[in-house]
């Protein structure tokens, strides 16, 4: 018997066994929530942070839940606000300005034991560091985490055009940062 269940399953085992089908959730979506807030928030710490305040606000409103979207999407909308939160609570307060900041986080991925990157990966991590904060989220989205655009609208309330048209100028940047144009 297969440990992993489908979506209507678990919104299913949510409704009859809530402890149960919760366990389900983390279980299935722990890892997925946890790189995705990572590439956002960078610091392992702060990743490990947000990703249990997800569950923790996931938890408490799990019974407003109405299956309009999937688990998976109503997990990566509560995963992006808090990881949204937590980079706006740390701009507040940085004592130095956002270009120290950006460095600090890209030389945090490669002081970083839990990023294991070649070369190739830390620069394209920091070129994605240097985008505009809604472009680096749909950027992620798109490009690492595979989301189609449909479910990115639902994530980040944005309409798919305005996505899409994000991640080609986030494609963009990136390309002209890795080529030193």
């Amino acid at each position: 018997m297969s440990t992993s269940t489908p979506n209507d399953n678990i919104a299913e085992l949510l409704k009859t066994d809530l402890n149960k089908g919760f366990r389900l959730v983390v279980e299935k979506y722990s890892s997925r929530l946890y790189w995705h807030i990572r590439r956002l928030v960078i610091i392992h710490e702060d990743a490990d942070d947000a990703l249990q305040n997800t569950f923790i606000n996931a938890w408490k409103s799990m019974g407003d839940f109405r299956n309009e979207s999937s688990i998976y999407t109503w997990l990566y909308t509560i995963a992006t606000n808090e990881a949204l939160a937590l980079i706006n609570k740390r701009k507040r307060n940085a004592a130095v300005s956002i270009d120290e900041l950006d460095s600090y986080f890209a030389n945090s991925y490669e002081g970083s034991t839990w990023f294991d990157g070649d070369e190739a990966q830390v620069k394209l991590q920091n070129a994605i560091l240097k985008l505009p904060e809604k472009q680096r989220i749909v950027f992620n989205l798109k490009y690492f985490d595979e989301m189609p655009y449909e479910e990115m609208s639902k994530v980040t309330s944005t309409s798919e055009g305005a996505l899409k048209a994000s991640y080609h100028h986030a494609v963009k940047k990136i390309e002209k940062l890795l080529g030193g144009d």
